[in-house]
């Protein structure tokens, strides 16, 4: 029997009623909400202003508490601090210390999800290269326009490598270079195994990124399901062609009209997209080097946001059972005979030895044998440390501050004051 796999999240009956001062119903945001999103799954949450998307992504924050109805993410409840830790959100407004660089901004993130030092530093430099701010590392994020904000929020986003990301907008602001860029990098994580919800009002972003849209009005769902399912028109049918003759196409025409009764509805040259007629160009302008004063072209997708797959793992087992194959290293061989007292003869407790060399695992010291016990071996004394000297302290001071006489000084005779 195959084993279901734990949504990452799941809503049942979800309903947020906001009240008025007199505690009366003044707005129902979201009504009967039932929504589940399964792992690698990228959905699109759409619906016009006011129509409960905003509330909604709080709720699975656990930034506003439901009126009525059930929601989990990861199994657990959305107030739960370790869900916290799996989770990145980018929200429609991104506010940000204006006085703090890129890259402080992005080391102070990571230090908030506890990240060693080592770990902040290689992802900072990362995340900047992808969203192309390398060269503004520096500069305070005060300073920076709309679009540029959205890319810093957006690594800041992705700082602690989350299971789960929460897009609101994330293209709001950003120029068509900064947009596609936007979109590469969501469809790149999703195909890592990200799971994500991106909210936006620019449909044709949702269109081109999302497996799954769930469309909400007036808080309540309206319609959902596969993107390809949902906009096909099945009525209809679509043949591209090469150019073909003014001859040739008569004849197409008259073989529809009389083997299927139909007729051609329009014929006309397919046209570019106006987002790939720009793109190209941008890129013969960047190939001239013309210079620029805004965010450059992001980098690739950082190792660490990407989940590894099964294809991935085969091939680390490959290169592990390859490892144990070859001679092994003199510095690790020693280093194993000299811990455990044995030399190295198996393949496998040579592959074993290169796991553990790799993941700085120190071998266990072989057991000694019962019939020959070993007498304990006196460990070596230290060497003797030069001892400290004693702090010094006016003694007559202290002897007067606590109103008495200095001991030595009132024996023997005493000198007369001076007038």
């Amino acid at each position: 029997m195959a084993r279901r796999v734990l949504p990452v999240v799941q809503t049942a009956g979800l309903c947020k009623t906001f009240k008025d001062f007199w505690r009366r119903p003044r707005v129902e945001a979201v009504k009967n909400l039932d929504l589940e999103i399964r792992p690698g799954e990228v959905v699109g949450l759409l619906g016009p202003n006011g129509s409960g998307k905003t509330t909604t992504i709080k709720m699975l924050l656990g930034l506003l508490y439901p009126t009525r109805g059930r929601i989990s993410l990861f199994g657990k409840a959305p107030t739960d601090v370790a869900v916290k830790s799996r989770i990145g959100f980018l929200p429609e407004e991104s506010y940000l210390y204006r006085f703090l660089g890129a890259q402080e901004t992005l080391d102070h993130f990571g230090r908030l999800f506890r990240l060693p030092t080592h770990v902040r530093r290689d992802r900072t430099e990362r995340l900047l290269d992808m969203v192309g701010l390398r060269h503004q590392a520096s500069r305070p994020v005060g300073e920076f326009s709309k679009g540029m904000a959205r890319r810093i929020g957006l690594a800041q986003a992705l700082i602690n490598d989350p299971e789960f990301l929460i897009l609101d907008e994330p293209t709001s602001g950003l120029d068509p270079i900064g947009s596609r860029q936007i979109k590469d990098l969501v469809r790149e994580l999703g195909r890592k195994g990200k799971t994500i919800l991106l909210s936006s009002h620019i449909l044709a972003d949702v269109e081109d990124v999302c497996n799954r849209v769930v469309i909400l009005y007036g808080g309540l769902e309206r319609a959902q399901g596969d993107i390809s399912a949902l906009l096909s028109q099945k009525d209809r049918m679509q043949l591209t062609t090469p150019v073909l003759t003014p001859e040739t196409l008569a004849e197409v025409r008259r073989l529809l009209h009389e083997r299927e009764q139909a007729d051609v509805l329009h014929v006309s040259h397919p046209r570019d997209r106006l987002e790939a007629f720009f793109l190209r160009i941008v890129e013969e302008a960047q190939a001239a080097s013309v210079g620029t004063s805004g965010a450059r072209g992001g980098g690739v997708v950082p190792e660490f946001l990407k989940k590894a797959t099964q294809a991935d793992a085969q091939e680390v087992v490959e290169s592990l059972i390859a490892a144990a194959r070859q001679p092994l290293p003199a510095q690790v061989e020693s280093r194993r005979e000299r811990a455990t007292g044995e030399p190295i003869e198996s393949g496998r407790e040579a592959a074993r030895a290169v796991i553990d060399e790799l993941l700085g695992v120190q071998p266990a010291p072989a057991a000694p044998e019962v019939d020959e016990p070993r007498l304990p071996v006196e460990p070596a004394p230290r060497p003797a440390e030069a001892p400290r000297a004693a702090p010094r302290a006016d003694r007559k001071v202290i002897e007067e501050l606590l109103g008495g006489t200095p001991p030595g000084e009132g024996e023997g005779p005493q000198k007369e004051e001076q007038p």
